[in-house]
């Protein structure tokens, strides 16, 4: 994922299944981790291109609520 790219809210993170950053934020937020986002959306599990966009997206939301950020992305 290119941070230097404006990330929306509205971004479709994978193209496979249509699945949104929001989306992922709002499963990941409700305690869901990659393999059961991957299950309940269908994302990861086309293609694979986005496998590394929603792992770091995963990661950088894992680091804000360690270090107690809110979610802003």
């Amino acid at each position: 994922m290119d941070t230097k790219i404006a990330c929306t809210d509205d971004e479709v993170m994978c193209h496979c299944s249509g699945t949104k950053r929001s989306y992922i934020k709002s499963l990941f937020e409700q305690g869901m981790d990659m393999q059961a986002i991957s299950r309940w959306t269908g994302a990861l599990s086309g293609c694979g291109g986005c496998e590394w966009d929603i792992g770091d997206y995963l990661k950088e939301l894992a680091a804000q609520r360690a270090s107690g950020t809110t979610f802003n992305k």
